[in-house]
């Protein structure tokens, strides 16, 4: 596809720049950057599962994922998340904590910085589908159907990691923190009997 100069609407033309090879006009200095695009992902726990939704659109209409997408031009990260659960599975959450900003490699398209959090649903708040997914599901860690985004597999890892890592770290608290066993005090010395001479 050509893309043309906002300037001075000359066709760019291929160019290497600080080392990369990109679009840039042959009449200024206008550069066509290949920025990477945000997008957000949520794994909201329930019950002791994750909530999924089954896509009814492309990419990967019929396979399962998080809520989550584009993050837009004026939205904070975190209220996109929240965001994209009202629209995809109907519910206000609780952002509980950020489980990791990554990189997702694109081929044909523009790469992404995935950020993704954990939250919880708000109080009240019932799941059901939104207009992008076909239907909604709380599913156990260990029992995830087919996912559309390999991004989401490793969200899902890395949530798993995040958990492991806090039950570890309250373990070790727990331990540092229990109760020394007391030492029983030694016992008064006792006068010797005296001998009789």
């Amino acid at each position: 596809m050509s893309h043309y100069c906002v300037r001075c609407g000359t066709e760019l033309v291929t160019r290497i720049t600080e080392g990369h090879e990109l679009e840039a006009c042959p009449n200024d200095d206008f550069i066509l950057w290949r920025d990477p695009k945000v997008a957000s992902a949520v794994v909201v726990e329930v019950d002791g599962g994750v909530v999924l939704g089954r896509r009814a659109i492309e990419p990967g209409y019929g396979l399962w994922c998080l809520p989550g997408g584009f993050v837009n031009d004026d939205e904070h990260p975190a209220e996109a998340a929240m965001r994209e659960c009202l629209e995809e599975i109907s519910a206000a959450v609780e952002l509980t904590s950020l489980i990791g900003v990554y990189h997702v490699p694109k081929r044909d398209a523009p790469s992404m910085v995935g950020i993704a959090y954990r939250a919880r649903l708000a109080d009240g708040a019932r799941l059901e589908p939104g207009v992008e997914m076909l239907e909604i599901g709380v599913f156990a860690v260990d029992s995830i159907p087919p996912l559309a985004f390999p991004s989401h597999r490793y969200v899902l890892d890395e949530f798993l990691k995040s958990q492991a890592s806090a039950a570890e770290s309250s373990t070790r608290r727990v331990v540092a923190e229990a109760p020394r066993e007391a030492r029983p005090s030694p016992a008064p010395a006792q006068p010797r009997p005296r001998r009789k001479p």
